[in-house]
């Protein structure tokens, strides 16, 4: 039951930080939206120590592909349970 429960607030954050990317593709969206500023507040504390760990690569910001991975590596092994 509470692997279950880790699964599906795994399976959420991937779902917002798929948004995150989707908004990152779009610059003239309105950041100061609430729903806009929800998925950036949720995110960032993930992003930020990946971020920092990483080369700097130009525009290009690599840290949510990383955390996608280590999100489906979690997600398997808690489908193992």
């Amino acid at each position: 039951m509470i692997i279950q429960l880790i699964y599906y607030v795994l399976w959420i954050f991937n779902l917002v930080l798929l948004a995150r990317v989707l908004l990152s593709w779009f610059p003239n969206v309105d950041r100061s939206n609430p729903v806009i500023q929800l998925i950036y507040t949720v995110t960032e504390p993930v992003l930020r120590p990946i971020r920092d760990l990483l080369p700097q690569t130009g525009m290009m910001d690599l840290s949510p592909l990383i955390v996608f991975l280590i999100l489906q590596v979690l997600m398997r092994l808690l489908v193992a349970f």
